[in-house]
């Protein structure tokens, strides 16, 4: 048999040397689970896989989405749209795009098309508000190149073929400028990017259908974005996405993140890369490759899927500032790796996790060691550490005054006995007892994320 393969292939960024997934459309035999479909291009025929209980209805209305984009807001930074506002509107039915061109953003595994049913690009003042995204093949809505204040507030993203919400900026061209190359230079001090965007109190749910690489809410070369009040479960890979660290200042802040990574072994429900240095103002004013500071807080994570962490600093990340969130299951508190540094938590509550910090060749030099202190640690293990940058080296992780929780009451630290390894001077003010009551552990967690439930009230 000869085998004819279309353009594609690339959508995924990271290839496979053993052969990976890949899409196949077109093939009647494989019309096999409910949803699906096959067209006869020469009878012109229609087949359908009916989803749904017993036989199809005598008479059935059937939609074929033919745009991926339903509305279009195109401008420009030196001539932005303004104040453009969509108030209780849904969109659905969009046309799906995994076989669309894609590009990698910055410097992180994934590969986005700069699509989405809303896409809009230059825009100062853009509102979303109480709207619904839902059954969408492709991404909901993309944020492309300059914004400034955009606003997603109140609104529901749900059965998308791709991600909810992507911020995707650009930065100076390379060498490949004029022909069609990405804009994928270091300097982004042009301003070229989404910066002080809000999304509020939205949800967002079943996301990645068809492309794996999806979350609720991806950035790359965006700036200041708060993620505030909002309820995100049940997608294929990382919950939020931090494709680099470029310029910062973000903040992501009450949300309730579960039931990510159900369809991929890595990331955790909150995902960083920093791989690629970038120049900004955002730090200082001055042009800079250091970010500023991003700050995750105040936020209930449930790692139910994932093996790994509730926040996955990987390859490189810094700068972040992790403090006063519930952080239930996963394999490690802190993570930091591959030239990793300058990564604080503190305040946390961790729950059942393997734990409490681990490095893997990110040994930091004096000034920029990772800190961890004062946080509750529910441990599966016994080990609160034993990872040569957490142990040695001059800028080896700041750790104290931390709480341990294990089933015998002891634990091992850069394989010592926690009271001989601080006899040596570290990890002072920490503490080791055994595993507390659930009620304990529910009550740490209402007055870390300063939530209450009032006694009941009999009438």
């Amino acid at each position: 048999s000869t085998f004819t393969f279309g353009r594609g292939g690339f959508q995924g960024a990271r290839g496979s040397d053993t052969g990976g997934d890949f899409f196949v459309e077109g093939v009647m035999e494989e019309l096999d689970s409910p949803g699906e479909f096959f067209f006869n291009e020469t009878s012109k025929q229609l087949f359908l896989y009916f989803n749904g209980t017993g036989a199809p209805p005598p008479s059935v209305e059937l939609d074929a989405p033919q745009l991926d984009t339903l509305v279009n807001i195109s401008a420009t930074r030196w001539s932005p749209a303004a104040n453009i506002s969509f108030t209780s509107v849904t969109f659905t039915a969009a046309a799906p795009t995994f076989f669309a061109p894609h590009a990698v953003p910055s410097g992180g595994d994934w590969a986005l098309a700069r699509r989405g049913a809303v896409l809009a690009e230059g825009t100062v003042g853009f509102t979303v508000d109480g709207c619904t995204f839902d059954r969408l093949d492709g991404n909901g809505l993309m944020l492309s190149g300059y914004h400034r204040e955009a606003r997603v507030v109140g609104s529901d993203f749900s059965f998308l073929g791709g991600t909810a919400i992507a911020l995707w900026g650009r930065t100076n061209e390379t060498a490949e400028e004029g022909t069609g190359g990405p804009a994928a230079g270091i300097d982004g001090t042009d301003g070229n990017h989404p910066d002080l965007t809000l999304l509020e109190g939205n949800t967002a749910r079943e996301v990645g259908i068809y492309e794996k690489q999806a979350s609720f809410f991806f950035q790359a070369k965006a700036a200041r974005s708060t993620v505030r009040g909002n309820v995100f479960f049940n997608g294929p890979r990382a919950g939020l996405n931090f494709n680099d660290g470029f310029a910062g200042g973000d903040e992501v802040a009450n949300n309730l993140i579960f039931s990510t990574c159900r369809e991929t072994g890595d990331h955790g429900p909150i995902n960083s890369w920093d791989r690629q240095p970038y120049l900004t103002t955002t730090r200082t004013g001055a042009p800079s490759l250091v970010m500023q500071w991003r700050s995750i807080h105040h936020n209930l994570i449930i790692d139910n899927f994932s093996p790994q962490e509730d926040v996955d600093n990987d390859d490189g990340s810094a700068y972040y500032d992790t403090h006063h969130n519930v952080l239930v299951y996963g394999s490690t508190g802190l993570k930091s790796d591959y030239g990793g540094h300058d990564n604080r938590h503190h305040e946390n509550v961790y729950v059942y996790v393997d734990v409490a910090v681990a490095t893997w060749k990110a040994e930091m030099q004096g000034g920029h060691a990772d800190y961890f202190y004062g946080n509750k640690v529910v441990l599966r293990k016994e080990t609160v550490t034993m990872q040569p940058g957490v142990c040695i080296g001059p800028g080896k992780a700041v750790i104290h005054s931390n709480q341990y929780f294990t089933q015998t009451g002891k634990v091992k630290e850069c394989e010592m006995d926690l009271a001989k390894w601080q006899e040596l001077g570290n990890d002072i003010n920490s503490t080791v007892a055994v595993l507390p009551t659930a009620s304990t552990i529910i009550s740490w967690a209402t007055d870390v994320l300063g939530i209450g439930f009032p006694e009941p009230a009999f009438v």
